[in-house]
């Protein structure tokens, strides 16, 4: 047997070992080739929002998106909504790309994968870029431009004019969808250079239009289809609409209208109806009556349970006839300050009295008259503090005052309420000698001689006051008027304190020191009033209490005044200016 097959069947065995080591070497060389030409580089054909990137290494396209993408992706973003445009921040509303995320998205980096080598070739996509958002900052942006493109809708509701109740209906209003928008411009980012429209929804109103003419329905159109009847006791009173609607309103609550009452506003409009079955209490006081103090009888008055009326007053609007109807229980409401107190206070007899004396002028008669007729009168319970101003009240024509002669900077001027300084000095002594507690008082600038040297006081309406305190046990009952000037004789300015004696008062005073010399002053205006000024000078003033009844001093207690002078003013000018 031959041997020859056997020898071609090894070489055959070793020819394709060889071949096959050949090709491996092949693949494998040109497998290496490959990563080396394919490595660390974007596919050919890729791109970022636009922007070319094949073909670069991964540093290039890093270089390339962050000089050709990045500054577009921080331009403003433009957007409309309801007919009004407006911008979008990027870096405000947190958007940012990430470019080293967007290059290894696009294929850029080293690989031994032979499908990312072929990729390399044919390959590569134009790819959106990779953006980092904050979400919260985006939709705060995007709701400043919705407040401002906004149309918010247009709220019904029921108004009461006088008798009548009058509707509005709602209109639904257009608002920027604020998570859509959102979706929209994070869609578009960075490469929308035109406007981006945001979606927009419907705004429904509170109350829906069916709501409120149901409201119309059951509450406010019986509301004020006729009067509320008022029953206490065996009187009565009607309550027409226009009196009471005032107090009405119709607020939105979960999707309807329900009825509300502002009590405060009811009783204050019902008020004058409500007196002809009402009657407020009268505090007992302490009257001179022919000539004695006299206690004046306290008086209880009638009243109704208020939270009565307002638990049942929108129930009973609704309904009809005598159906609409409030039956009160009257209450007897009593005094605050009653009978006994006003015995209590023990006013028995005079205690002080002062009387100052006036030139005759009518506008002195008029304005001390009115004064006096309003501080008459006055009882001071113990630790009560007078005041003059409060009582008195403001200087004017619709209070009874007229114009007269005031000091005003250091010289005479007419404004109203002139002389009731005189009332103040009046009050100031009867008090002061009644050892009342001495709590506001102010002198006159420069010393007017009608009245006692140290012991008087000036007011002015705002800002200077006569105030004194009612330290004593017992009630004091202020006494006050006027004997009226006349071309022949000066007037009188009269107080007395009523109580039961509790201090004598004695009182002295200090030689005059400190004297200082007037001035003369040129007043070229209208208003201007002469006078032949005086100097000032500085007194003292002392006064001593004892226990009426005891001579035992219990305290002296010292008033320091200082006058100015009076300047000398001459009307025109300054001959030597």
């Amino acid at each position: 047997m031959s041997d020859t097959p056997f020898r071609d069947r090894t070489n055959d065995r070793r020819v394709g070992v060889l071949l096959l080591l050949g090709l491996i070497v092949l693949f494998g060389g040109a497998y290496v080739a490959g990563y080396y030409v394919t490595s660390d580089k974007v596919p050919r054909g890729a791109s970022v929002a636009g922007v070319e990137i094949g073909g670069l290494q991964p540093a290039a396209a890093t270089t390339r998106l962050e000089e050709e993408l990045v500054p577009q992706a921080q331009e403003q973003i433009r957007v409309s909504a309801n007919d009004k445009r407006g911008r979008i921040r990027p870096e405000a509303a947190g958007l940012a790309i990430d470019v080293a995320a967007s290059v290894e998205q696009a294929g850029g980096g080293r690989s031994w994968d032979p499908t990312r080598m072929w990729d390399y070739f044919t390959g590569g996509d134009d790819l959106d870029a990779v953006v980092n958002v904050d979400q919260a900052a985006l939709e705060e942006e995007i709701e400043a431009f919705a407040s401002e493109a906004d149309e918010p809708a247009k709220e019904g509701g029921i108004a009461f004019k006088r008798a009548r109740a009058v509707p509005s209906y709602p209109k639904p209003g257009v608002g920027v969808d604020v998570e859509q928008a959102a979706a929209a411009i994070l869609e578009a980012y960075p490469t929308g250079s035109d406007v981006i429209a945001l979606p927009v929804r419907k705004v429904l109103p509170k109350v829906s239009e069916d709501k409120i003419r149901e409201a119309m329905r059951d509450f406010a159109n019986p509301a004020v289809s006729g009067p509320v009847f008022v029953e206490i006791g065996n009187k009565s009173i009607v309550l027409r609409p226009k009196s009471y609607t005032k107090a009405l309103s119709l607020k939105p609550q979960n999707g309807t209208l329900v009825p509300a009452l502002d009590s405060k506003v009811l009783f204050k409009s019902i008020r004058p109806a409500m007196r002809k079955v009402t009657e407020k209490p009268r505090d007992a006081t302490v009257r001179i009556v022919n000539g004695e103090p006299t206690v004046i009888p306290g008086k209880n008055g009638v009243t109704f349970d208020r939270d009565k009326v307002t638990d049942q007053f929108l129930s009973v609007l609704v309904q009809r006839g005598k159906a609409r109807t409030l039956t009160l229980e009257g209450q007897v409401e009593r005094p605050d300050f009653r009978t006994k107190d006003a015995r209590q206070l023990q006013i028995k007899e005079v205690v002080s009295s002062f009387t100052t004396q006036f030139p005759h002028s009518d506008y002195r008669n008029t304005n001390l008259g009115r004064a006096a007729e309003l501080v008459n009168g006055t009882v001071l319970k113990p630790g009560e503090t007078f005041s003059l101003n409060d009582t008195v009240g403001e200087r004017t024509a619709e209070n009874g005052f007229t114009e007269g002669f005031i000091i005003s900077n250091g010289v005479f001027k007419e404004d109203f309420g002139g002389g009731v300084s005189q009332v103040a000095t009046t009050l100031f002594n009867a008090a002061f000698f009644a050892g009342l507690e001495d709590v506001e008082h102010k002198p006159h600038s420069f010393y007017i001689d009608r009245y006692p040297i140290g012991r008087e006081a000036t007011v002015a309406w705002g800002f200077v006051d006569l105030k004194f305190k009612n330290n004593t046990p017992y009630g004091v009952l202020i006494q006050a008027w006027i004997n009226p000037s006349s071309p022949s004789s000066s007037g009188q300015m009269n107080v007395r304190m009523w109580s039961t004696k509790y201090w004598d008062i004695k009182t002295t005073t200090s030689e005059r020191y400190n004297f200082t010399k007037e001035q003369t002053r040129y007043i070229d205006s209208e208003d201007c009033v002469p006078n032949d000024g005086y100097g000032g000078f500085d007194i003292d003033v002392f006064r001593y209490f004892r226990k009426a009844g005891s001579d035992e001093l219990v305290r002296k207690e010292k008033m320091h005044t200082t006058y100015t002078p009076s300047d000398t003013v001459v009307c025109g000018k300054d001959p030597n200016a």
